[in-house]
């Protein structure tokens, strides 16, 4: 199994936090990688939010090959940030860990929203399949506001590598995972969390109707459903599905992933609505055991669990700052002060929400609608 750390508040805080909460559930990860992925970016980046900032990993020759690359699209640096290295015996450093903001290209300054999103995938995109064969540029995402770090590793170690202990990023939407590789050989693309045009998602558990949903996606004609280095990537690809390209509401999330039966379905006021989403998208249905937790572009937190076999999830906080973990102790970890008798654990049919800004916790229950 691998852990989960989630954690929004209406204050920037430090990734420390998730990392010793990752830590604190180290017996159910084997330290094999760690996966970060900040949104809504406190420091440096604070007046930054309008800039795509572009996550990754390159050689020095991806880094010849990425700026030739990005110069010749129009894309200028405005600002750039590496992490402060530490020697460490347990992680093996790469050339570069990137993360730049750029300005966007002339033409594009006064173009939609929509276009430069298209933008930007389509250079991630183009990135990733310039560096893929002999691993020379990882590109994890380019978005506004986003920043992502993955590494194998302990995570405390990796966070220690990465300087983040003396010189912590700071966000307001934290995600951390801490893998535990049971499925795959150790790949940087293959780490949670995954990221596409605004939308996140990492999960504990394994995903048995990963091809059959992996078909579905790719026959959309979408270029951004693509890799699927992990059996976990398409929960974050299904999240951006239904509320980008369908335009469903965000519980609708949950009766694709997991739909009712028939018989439940009678008992919904929409229940025209949510029985042709089951017969139209069924190939989309998990098989798990599965517990995710994802963001949305506003800023919306949540937890799922698959509707058969539940991993462990746990949401608690207060008002301003709660977490989404794997355990209690994580939690205990990331927000000790707290009424713990108003602790979440979902169940099959839960879907626990935390609206942006972070000042409560909602839960919406499939068979109450």
């Amino acid at each position: 199994m691998c852990r989960l750390s989630a954690i929004t508040s209406d204050n920037y805080f430090s990734v420390m936090e998730n990392i010793l909460a990752l830590e604190t559930m180290k017996e159910g990860h084997d330290g094999s990688g760690l996966g970060l992925v900040l949104k809504d970016l406190g420091g440096e980046f604070e007046h930054l939010k309008e800039y795509p900032i572009l996550s990754g990993v390159c050689s020095n020759r991806g880094l010849e090959t990425l700026d030739s690359y990005m110069d010749s699209m129009g894309f200028k640096v405005k600002f750039m940030w590496e992490p402060k290295i530490r020697g460490s015996k347990d992680v093996q450093a790469r050339d570069h860990y990137l993360v730049k903001v750029y300005q966007y290209p002339d033409e594009y300054k006064n173009r939609s929203f929509d276009e430069k999103e298209m933008l930007l995938m389509n250079t991630r995109l183009a990135l990733r399949k310039m560096g893929e064969a002999d691993e020379s540029i990882f590109a994890f995402s380019f978005y506004p506001d986003v920043i992502t770090l993955k590494e194998v590793g302990d995570p405390l170690a990796v966070a220690e590598f990465f300087g983040l202990d003396r010189d912590p990023l700071k966000a307001k939407i934290i995600f951390a995972q801490g893998r535990q590789n049971t499925n795959y050989v150790i790949y940087l693309y293959a780490c949670h969390p995954f990221f596409i045009q605004g939308y996140c998602s990492m999960t504990n558990g394994e995903n048995t109707a990963f091809v059959p949903i992996r078909e579905y996606l790719t026959s959309r004609g979408f270029p951004g459903y693509m890799g699927y280095n992990s059996d976990s990537e398409v929960f974050t690809h299904i999240l951006h599905y239904s509320l980008r390209q369908l335009g469903y509401p965000l519980h609708y999330y949950k009766d694709i992933i997991t739909p009712l039966k028939d018989s439940e379905i009678e008992q919904r006021s929409d229940r025209e609505a949510v029985a042709l989403m089951k017969k139209s998208l069924r190939p989309l249905c998990i098989d798990g055991p599965n517990c995710v937790i994802g963001f949305t572009p506003d800023g919306t937190t949540f937890m799922v669990q698959d509707s058969k076999k539940l991993r462990p999830g746990v949401v608690g906080g207060s008002k301003g700052k709660y977490a989404l973990m794997s355990e209690e102790c994580g939690l205990d970890s990331a927000i000790d002060a707290r009424n713990r008798s108003k602790d979440i654990f979902p169940m099959k049919y839960d879907m626990v929400i935390v609206p942006p800004g972070a000042q409560e916790v909602k839960v919406w229950n499939q068979l109450q609608f």
